[in-house]
């Protein structure tokens, strides 16, 4: 008997899903990840907080970055949502109207879950690559670790790991200090 051809995944599909579903699309195929853990959540929560108040606000700091938590960002026929995506304004003014953003950002985190942990890794990072986004960072709650690349002739560049209780000056966000001991403070311990 033959066999159906399979139909790739469009923007409509991501359309059609319910109000609030977090989901991608790569390479014609829809993915919709399970929901994250607990410490997934604090510890983006916590990125965000670190972050968003001297570069997406000035606060204290230098200014000059739009950062959103789960932005979903479509382009070129994909569409990912990184736990964290950042654009220097001079790129990015203001937050669209839209539902989505039509612009890849300058820099994305991933907050890695065991569920999750190869796409972020893999087909995630390749597609973001492929963007050409400048910077990317993996946080692995687990591990309580920092990971950040910079994309250099379209491939990523590690630029260094970072644990525990570090502090640490992490491009592009290199301005300032980061605390990673804040990343985890409300983190059970292991």
């Amino acid at each position: 008997m033959a066999q159906a051809a399979r139909r790739d995944a469009t923007y409509a599909d991501l359309d059609a899903l319910p109000d609030g579903t977090k989901a991608h699309l790569v390479g014609g195929a829809l993915v919709v990840p399970p929901r994250p853990s607990a410490a997934h959540q604090e510890v983006e929560s916590a990125l965000g907080e670190e972050l968003r108040p001297p570069f997406h606000r000035g606060r204290g700091g230098p200014g000059g970055w739009i950062i959103v938590l789960e932005p979903e960002i479509r382009f070129g026929g994909h569409a990912l949502a990184p736990d964290l995506g950042g654009w220097r304004r001079e790129r990015l003014a203001q937050i669209p109207a839209a539902a989505h953003f039509a612009l890849t950002p300058d820099w994305i985190c991933e907050v890695l879950s065991p569920s999750t942990a190869a796409f972020d890794r893999g087909q995630k990072l390749d597609t973001y690559a492929d963007w050409s986004v400048s910077h990317a960072w993996i946080v692995d709650p687990d591990a309580r670790t920092l990971e950040a690349y910079r994309l250099e002739s379209r491939r990523w560049v590690r630029l260094g790991v970072w644990a525990a209780d570090a502090k640490a000056r992490v491009e592009p966000f290199d301005a300032m200090e980061l605390d990673l001991a804040a990343l985890w403070a409300s983190l059970s311990a292991q």
